[in-house]
C-alpha cells in the first residue's frame, strides 16, 4: 500500500510539472536578434510583457541568416534584426515564407570622421569607405548626393554604385568595403558611412556628423522588422509582442539611449 501510494504522489507531481511546463510554454514568447540594437530593445519590451504575464526569451545572434532559418524550423517565435527588402531576397533565394508582423525602427547611415573632423573641411581627393553591400552603398551614395558632395543618376533606384556617380567635383575617392568592417578602417580614411548597428557596436555613434533624413525614401523602405511565419502575424503571442515593442517604454528607451542612430517609427 505504501508503495501504491508513493507511486500515486509521484504521478501527481509528474503531472502537475508537465502542466506547468506547458502553461510556461504557452505564455512564452521566444525571439531571435542581434545583439546591438535589437537584443537591447526586447530587454525592454521584456519588463512590459513581465506585466502581463509574459515571458520574454531573447535568442541573441550575430550573423543574418540563423535567425530566419530558427524561425523557419519553429524553435523561435519571431525574430528581429533585418529590414523587409532583405527578408524579401532571403525569402526569393531559400523558398521560405516569413512576412513582416510591424515595422520598429530605422537604423539611419551616417556619415562618421576619420582622419578628417568636419566635413567642412573635406580636401580634395579625399577618401570616403561606403558598405560594399546593393542597397547600403546606394543609401550612402545618395546621403553623399544630399550632401552635396557628388551626384548620382538615380535610374537604378536603391541599385546603384560608384559606377552611377555622374559628378564628384572634389575628386573624392569612393572606395567599398565589408559594412561590418567600416568601423575598423575609419582611422584610415577621411569618413566612412556606417550603418547605425555597427556604429553602436563600435562605440562611435556620438560621433556621427550627418545622417539619413528620418523622412526620406531609405528610412519609409529600410526600417527594421518584427518578423514571423507567415499566418502567425495575428497570434497571441504576436500580437503581444508588437505592442510591447511599439509602447511608450520603448519609445523613450530607443531615443533617450540611440540619438539619431536608431529613429523609433511606429
Amino acid at each position: 500500500m505504501k508503495k501504491l501510494i508513493a507511486l500515486a504522489l509521484a504521478l501527481v507531481l509528474v503531472l502537475s510539472f508537465t502542466a506547468c511546463s506547458g502553461e510556461s510554454d504557452e505564455k512564452t514568447i521566444k525571439v531571435g536578434a542581434s545583439p546591438a540594437p535589437h537584443a537591447e530593445i526586447l530587454e525592454v519590451a521584456k519588463e512590459v510583457l513581465a506585466a502581463d504575464g509574459w515571458n520574454l526569451e531573447i535568442v541573441e545572434f550575430t550573423d543574418y541568416v540563423l535567425p530566419n532559418e530558427t524561425l523557419t524550423a519553429g524553435e523561435i517565435d519571431a525574430n528581429y534584426f533585418q529590414h523587409t527588402p532583405y527578408l524579401d531576397t532571403y525569402n526569393a533565394e531559400k523558398g521560405t515564407d516569413i512576412v513582416s508582423a510591424a515595422v520598429i525602427h530605422y537604423e539611419p547611415l551616417g556619415i562618421y570622421p576619420g582622419k578628417t573632423a568636419s566635413l567642412d573641411a573635406i580636401a580634395d581627393g579625399a577618401v570616403i569607405a561606403v558598405p560594399n553591400d546593393g542597397s547600403n552603398e546606394a543609401r550612402a551614395l545618395y546621403l553623399l548626393q544630399d550632401l552635396g558632395l557628388i551626384t548620382v543618376d538615380n535610374s537604378n533606384g536603391f541599385n546603384i554604385t560608384v559606377l552611377d556617380i555622374v559628378d564628384n567635383p572634389k575628386n573624392l575617392e569612393i572606395m567599398d568595403a565589408e559594412a561590418a568592417q567600416l568601423p575598423n578602417i575609419l582611422a584610415d580614411v577621411d569618413f566612412a558611412v556606417i550603418n547605425g548597428n555597427y556604429a553602436i557596436g563600435a562605440g562611435i555613434d556620438g560621433t556621427v556628423l550627418e545622417t539619413e533624413a528620418k523622412d526620406s525614401e531609405a528610412a519609409q523602405i529600410y526600417g527594421n522588422i518584427i518578423a514571423v511565419r507567415n499566418g502567425e502575424e495575428a497570434t497571441e503571442k504576436t500580437l503581444a509582442l508588437v505592442e510591447a515593442v511599439c509602447s511608450e517604454e520603448v519609445r523613450a528607451f530607443i531615443e533617450e539611449t540611440y540619438g539619431v542612430s536608431v529613429v523609433p517609427v511606429f
